[in-house]
């Protein structure tokens, strides 16, 4: 049974930084893609950041292109995305997510698996 689990979440002052991991159980790890999405209250979930099964290819929302940072470890079957220069608006529920397919998508629908997410608050 595939599992995601996230971790790293918290309450951080603007400015600051975290940084989320998301440890898979997936046999075959290395020839998926990875994604981050997240979901603020009364909004739609929305896409962050997306990086391939080799981990060369990386794709990022223009809300966080510049602040964050989508890498992995197939050696871990892990995926991080550390969050710099944290704003307000970056609050929300962080979902890790799997898509079979080596190349990442911008579209949730496309991922097969996800993980029950991380609570990321940012105060002012």
């Amino acid at each position: 049974q595939v599992q995601l689990v996230e971790s790293g979440g918290g309450l951080v002052q603007a400015g600051g930084s975290l940084r989320l991991s998301c440890a898979a159980s997936i046999r075959t790890f290395s020839s998926y893609a990875m994604g981050w999405f997240r979901q603020a209250p009364g909004k739609e979930r929305e896409f962050v950041a997306t990086i391939s099964s080799s981990g060369v290819g990386t794709t990022y929302a223009d809300s966080v292109k510049g602040r964050f940072a989508i890498s992995r470890d197939n050696a871990k079957n892990t995926v991080y995305l550390q969050m710099n220069s944290l704003k307000p608006e970056d609050t929300a529920v962080y979902y890790c997510a799997a898509d079979s397919y080596e190349e990442g998508s911008t579209d949730s629908a496309w991922y097969d698996y996800w993980g029950q997410g991380t609570q990321v608050t940012v105060s002012s």
